[in-house]
């Protein structure tokens, strides 16, 4: 089957440099952002400059997990929930037969919940320099042949059950997170949040409290307690050449704010970060020459996870200038008005 195929142009600007401590080292970094809302760049740098006024920001990545889950019917509960033991006593078996479909696949998790005759399998798997999406597919489908094998009546329904949960908002990915997990982390001295930002620690921890933390209650939403992560999350898979749509999950996390001193502390947590180095849309000549850009290169085994790492740093950037804005009458509407409309 034949596509045409037109070329697709996203305005990108590389914002930094963000000041950064990044497996205990300190580092100046860039981050590429493509996006159709420019005002997303002046936003992003005014983090960055606080945390060039500041000791910088911390982030540390956490896990790192691609997940697919799949679906076995027994012929009744009996023989799922035998097929669910055999399952959890025999993980070293399904862990070599997922490692001989990849050189990087390496099985890290299976949780299995029934409901009725039905077996829901979330297989987690590490997954190298790539997001993983294909190689996670493939081990679960190696999984699946060899539960099928091993118990009896059972059979296939579906290589994903949607408990993976793949480019949706759910609990579990919040909980157990998918991709990386990523949380980062600032203090800014009172008279920063001052002059940079225009505001004070004590707007900042009440509008997080009244604003992202209440008002995501009120709306129901799920284990999201956020201004707008998935701004700057999009803006870095466009720019890199991820699968946007993954974005769905990246808009999980939880924004915390604090005062122990007299100071700010401010952090993002973001439980599924998916990125990778290498695979489809990475070989696209902007996307190899942004991540390089970035120092994220598809040689580099911990390229995925820095790159994760980075967007977590640009995430809080942005966060923390929004939150300073919309604590201030009228000002993200002038902000807007006068960048956009330039």
């Amino acid at each position: 089957m034949k596509f045409e195929k037109s070329e697709t142009i996203i305005p990108t600007s590389i914002v930094g440099p963000i000041k950064i401590n990044y497996e205990n080292k300190i580092e100046q970094c860039h981050i590429p952002l493509a996006t159709f809302e420019t005002p997303l760049w002046a936003s992003t740098k005014r983090g960055a400059l606080v945390s060039q006024a500041t000791s910088g920001i911390n982030v540390h990545v956490i896990d790192d997990i691609m997940t697919r889950s799949i679906i076995i019917e027994a012929t009744d509960l009996q023989k799922a929930l035998q097929c669910k033991t055999w399952i959890e006593n025999n993980e070293q078996c399904i862990a070599e037969v997922i490692k001989k479909t990849s050189n990087f696949a390496m099985l890290k998790s299976i949780f299995v919940e029934n409901v009725g005759k039905l077996l829901y399998i979330r297989i987690g798997v590490e997954t190298g320099n790539a997001s993983g999406h294909n190689m996670v597919t493939k081990a679960a489908d190696s999984a699946m042949s060899l539960i099928t094998e091993r118990c009896e009546n059972v059979k296939y329904v579906s290589v994903s059950g949607n408990y993976c949960v793949d480019k949706k908002v759910s609990s579990i990915n919040g909980i157990l997170g998918r991709g990386k997990r990523v949380s980062a982390e600032i203090t800014v001295p009172r008279d920063i949040c001052s002059k940079i930002l225009k505001t004070t620690p004590e707007k900042i921890i009440n509008l997080n409290t009244k604003k992202n933390l209440i008002g995501s209650i009120l709306s129901g939403g799920v284990r999201s307690a956020n201004s707008h992560y998935s701004n700057v999350v999009l803006a870095a898979y466009l720019a890199t050449g991820q699968d946007a749509a993954n974005i769905i999950e990246a808009s999980q996390g939880i924004t915390f704010a604090d005062m122990p001193e007299d100071d700010l502390y401010f952090s993002v947590n973001l439980p599924n970060i998916i990125v990778g180095t290498v695979g489809n849309g990475k070989n696209l000549p902007f996307a190899v020459k942004n991540l390089e850009r970035i120092g994220c290169y598809p040689s580099d085994p911990q390229s995925p996870k820095r790159l994760a790492a980075l967007i977590a740093s640009a995430v809080l950037c942005s966060e923390l200038s929004l939150m300073s804005a919309l604590g201030n009458p009228g000002e993200l509407m002038r902000s807007h008005i006068k960048l956009e409309r330039n």
